[in-house]
């Protein structure tokens, strides 16, 4: 099969990906090559920028194989994107007590939101993953789960066999994912819909974990208000919990790479693959229909 160089239907002039993919070089050396943790090809890696034409990066990677076995264009790709030299070392530091100030509380925001993505070593990341693996990963986290003590404490929510009751709330308080999403069903992430798959959160609803949706893991942290620092200190504080909790069950690790740090199935994630936000009301904003 030959690479389609991107232009039967992708035309974006900002594709990364297209840059980096070319017959005499990188398509000619890695197509018929596959990663050994779940046979992912560079094929199914540039999928969606074969099959969109809105695409900016264009890459998934299948697992943590990926990022080494096609290292020609996603090294290039990735320094791109993060702006980092080849040479550049990942830091992380997740010590709340270095955060200063916090939001003005007379700002109107209604809530903050802090994630981040985390994919545990061993298992594919989504695009590739197999339908074991990803049954192995629910699994392993069902259990990892039930050791989460005080304010994290919570229930984990399977998509498969849930019963309306439990759909309908989680849906009320924004919590669930559902298929549906182009570029994630290109991709290969919705492959086995809904089995694997499911929600975690405390009782209190302010810590929830996704379970194999475009990551292995996204954690969440989120709570009324805007305590940022209040936010940030529970994500923490979950991050451990949970990564301690699956190494005690396992003894698997998150992944976690010298140069690019957390490993996502989106090169865009790589690094703390954390992402804020606040929802604010900002009256008078549409007014006019403007």
């Amino acid at each position: 099969t030959r690479c389609l160089y991107f232009t039967q239907k992708s035309t974006s002039t900002l594709l990364l990906v297209a840059k980096y993919v070319n017959q005499d070089q990188s398509w000619d050396k890695l197509s018929k090559v596959k990663t050994e943790t779940s046979g992912f090809t560079l094929a199914k890696a540039i999928a969606c920028a074969v099959e969109f034409d809105n695409q900016h990066c264009g890459i998934y990677a299948g697992d943590w194989d990926s990022y080494k076995v096609f290292a020609d264009v996603f090294d290039p790709l990735i320094q791109e994107y993060h702006g980092i030299a080849a040479d550049a070392v990942h830091t992380s530091d997740m010590d709340v007590g270095k955060i200063q100030g916090n939001i003005d509380p007379t700002a109107p925001v209604h809530s903050t939101r802090i994630r981040v993505g985390r994919s545990i070593d061993g298992f594919g990341l989504s695009p590739g993953i197999t339908k074991e693996q990803r049954v192995g990963v629910e699994k392993l986290m069902s259990k990892a789960f039930a050791n989460l003590t005080g304010d994290l404490a919570g229930t984990y929510y399977p998509l498969t066999g849930m019963n309306e009751q439990v759909r309908q709330q989680l849906v009320d308080d924004h919590f669930l994912f559902v298929s549906g999403d182009p570029n994630l069903k290109v991709a290969g992430m919705e492959r086995d819909w809904p089995e694997g798959r499911g929600i975690f959160h405390n009782k209190d609803k302010t810590f929830l974990t996704w379970v194999n949706e475009e990551d292995q893991l996204r954690i969440i942290s989120m709570q009324s208000g805007g305590d940022v620092r209040g936010v940030f200190d529970r994500l923490a504080r979950g991050i451990k919990a949970v990564g301690d909790s699956v190494k005690a069950e396992s003894g698997k690790d998150f992944m976690l790479d010298a140069k690019y740090g957390y490993v996502h199935s989106c090169p865009t994630n790589l690094g703390t693959g954390m992402r804020a936000s606040v929802h604010v009301d900002l009256p008078g904003y549409t007014e006019g229909g403007s």
